[in-house]
């Protein structure tokens, strides 16, 4: 019996959703719980819940010898159970398709749906508070909040005192978007991602209508998964800014890059040595940021060159001694490293831009030269 994907839409990305099942799938003790969480997380609807609740849960050896034929126990589980069921569902994870905002309906297409303010930035500080909103219902926030329960009368953390510890501005939640400037907007973003944790298991209490209560939090799924829809939000409100997800920066609004120097990053900060990985992740900090300016790509460039100094006998031996020179030359009469005044310094920003990558690049590069010698 194979699984029928064609019902199930993903809210996820799908490399977390795998991850995350095969977590369940190497826990003990009831995973089923786990997994009727996990699913009720990261697909849209209730239907794959419905379809694996509806199947058998096996628990005696596939080979029990003392089963009856007749029966799916001595079938040698003929009919699927839920184990089955579930591994298949995390192997084939890359085959379903993500959820997608409906086409149109009529009042759209015809120009008369819902009036809006005009303010495109005013919209979107209204669907991220709304994704705030998401994640607080799901129990991302309890681990920094708190739970109320009937039969606990603790006080809570007060969440407006957690935000501003942080933050710096006072009365924060619940959330306003429309008292937000775009500095308090754009921090709430970065502050929310240091803040969820993602409960992987939660347990109702019935007594007095109390709710689902939540545990076992971990913040490094809730971070992707937070990024990834707050990333979207983004590119859907065409803002050229996405929260980072590596380096020394990471969570932190940077500028958006094309796919080809967003991969030449990560290979930089993967790839190197320890002893230089720590520089490359601040000089990628200092180009990318939200605030950067022209001395901190400059102090940025000047961290790549020290790294390519050091390898300058590398460089010269692989691609020779003029082009060696050149790639230098750059750095030292360009008004970059020592500043001098016979230096160039009328050029565009742009034009550090340019060298920053380029530089980047030959880290990257001779990264791999380094580790080509190492393998021979």
């Amino acid at each position: 019996m194979s699984l029928d994907l064609s019902n199930y839409e993903l809210l996820w990305p799908t490399s977390l959703f795998v991850s995350e099942g095969e977590r369940i799938l190497r826990s003990k003790g009831s995973w089923q719980d786990r997994a009727t969480w996990l699913m009720t997380e990261a697909l849209a609807g209730t239907t794959a819940v419905a379809d694996f609740e509806d199947l058998p849960n096996h628990t005696a050896p596939i080979d029990d010898p003392w089963a009856d034929p007749a029966t799916s126990w001595g079938a040698k589980r003929a009919v699927m159970d839920q184990h089955d069921w579930f591994t298949e569902l995390i192997m084939r994870a890359p085959e379903l398709r993500h959820a997608t905002a409906p086409r149109p309906y009529w009042p759209q297409r015809r120009g008369n749906g819902p009036a809006h303010d005009g303010s495109t930035a005013r919209d979107t500080r209204r669907d991220f508070a709304r994704l705030i909103g998401e994640f607080a219902d799901s129990g991302y926030l309890v681990e920094a909040f708190g739970e109320e329960c009937v039969d606990d009368h603790s006080e809570l953390p007060d969440a407006s005192a957690v935000i501003d510890r942080r933050l710096g501005i006072p009365n924060l939640w619940p959330l306003a978007p429309e008292t937000w400037d775009e500095d308090t907007f754009y921090g709430l973003m970065e502050v929310f991602h240091d803040l969820v944790s993602r409960p992987r298991m939660r347990a109702f209490h019935s007594y007095g209508g109390c709710g689902w209560h939540h545990s076992e939090f971990h913040n490094g799924p809730a971070r992707v998964l937070y990024r990834w829809k707050v990333n979207q939000l983004l590119r859907e409100a065409g803002i050229e800014y996405e929260l980072a997800a590596e380096g020394e920066d990471l969570g932190r609004l940077v500028t958006v890059t094309d796919d080809a120097r967003s991969t030449l990053v990560h290979r930089a900060l993967n790839d190197s040595a320890p002893d230089i990985t720590t520089r490359i992740r601040h000089a990628i900090a200092l180009f990318r940021g939200r605030d950067t300016s022209a001395e901190s790509k400059r102090s940025a460039i000047v961290t790549l060159a020290g790294i390519l100094e050091e390898r300058r006998p590398l460089i010269k031996e692989q691609v020779g001694k003029a082009d060696e020179g050149a790639l230098f030359e750059i750095a030292n009469r360009y008004n970059l490293r020592h500043r001098r005044a016979d230096q160039h310094g009328d050029y565009d920003e742009a034009f550090m831009d340019w060298i920053f990558w380029w530089y980047l690049a030959t880290v990257e590069l001779t990264n791999q030269l380094i580790s080509a010698r190492s393998i021979t």
